[in-house]
């Protein structure tokens, strides 16, 4: 069947894994040569990590924004230290990139500058929504949980001129700890865990005792054990007016479903996207049910 074409932008979230070097730095090179518009980078998740520091991070983003790239530089969504804290100060200083504020200490020390706010930033309303921009915010990235008719009246209540973008693929990060459950689940201390999560690129499976998918974990992050796959709902969020669909790295699957978008954009058929082996697909938030649920998009 024949489409039309359907302007929004494609964005890049910020890889959540602990992926060695080489691996990350092979990521964004192909990252460079897709069709996506905007990519977020950084470390948002542990502190502890250090296969990128951040001087690494920002030659990252020089380069992406060498080949064409809008590159936003993510801060984390849990400030547990002082080092960590003034890291934050470090990163909303720059002049360079625009920063994606995972938290409101974040937009205190951005004093005005413009930004994104994160999804877990939690706008559920147009007073929120005034008083990010009154500070600075041109976008916001819409909650994860958030059901498509609580949306499209949170898209009519934004300021005027400020964009909306939206996860559309990718594993959820649905809350955040100061414990490490990586950690936790091999009996290690947290500033002792061995980085044991450098050998999960797609977090760890949390089963139910009927072996039923329950969560995910990612260091910190509770995650949905099924991948979030709005991609076939492309069109209808571009309809509401969201402006920018991310798509949040795995290890499998998330150039495929960068294509997806850029057909759909343009008008073709796009090909069909599996996750990584082993997690299966869900969108039931976005339908007003449970988020593990999968319920196909009609024609």
């Amino acid at each position: 069947m024949e489409m039309t074409q359907i302007p929004f932008q494609i964005s890049v979230g910020p890889l959540l894994y602990y992926w060695p070097r080489q691996r990350t730095m092979d990521f964004y090179a192909a990252v460079a040569e897709s069709p996506a518009d905007i990519v977020y980078i950084g470390e948002t998740v542990c502190s502890r990590r250090h296969e990128l520091r951040a001087d690494d991070w920002l030659e990252l983003a020089r380069d992406l924004r060498a080949v064409g790239k809008t590159v936003v530089l993510s801060g984390r969504t849990l400030i547990e230290t002082g080092a960590e804290a003034s890291a934050l100060k470090k990163l909303c200083e720059q002049q360079d990139f625009m920063v994606e504020a995972g938290e409101l200490g974040a937009v205190r020390h951005l004093s005005g500058r413009g930004f994104v706010a994160g999804p877990h930033v939690n706008a559920y309303h147009g007073g929120t929504l005034t008083w990010l921009a009154n500070r600075g915010a041109v976008r916001f990235v819409a909650p994860l949980e958030m059901d498509g008719p609580t949306l499209e009246r949170l898209l009519c209540e934004r300021p005027a001129g400020m964009q909306a973008e939206v996860m559309v693929w990718g594993r959820m990060a649905l809350a955040f700890s100061a414990r490490c459950f990586t950690a936790r689940h091999f009996r290690l201390k947290k500033d002792d865990c061995g980085f044991r999560c450098i050998e999960h690129p797609d977090g760890l499976d949390m089963r139910t005792r009927e072996s039923r998918e329950f969560l995910g974990i990612n260091g910190i992050q509770v995650q949905s054990a099924a991948c979030l796959d709005l991609l076939a709902e492309a069109p209808e969020l571009a309809g509401m007016g969201v402006d920018v669909l991310r798509v949040s790295p795995q290890s499998a699957g998330t150039l495929e479903a960068i294509a997806a978008l850029d057909a759909t954009r343009r008008g073709v058929k796009p090909d069909a996207v599996s996750p990584p082996a082993g997690i299966g697909r869900c969108n039931g938030y976005y339908y007003g049910q449970a988020g593990i649920g999968l319920q196909e998009a009609t024609a």
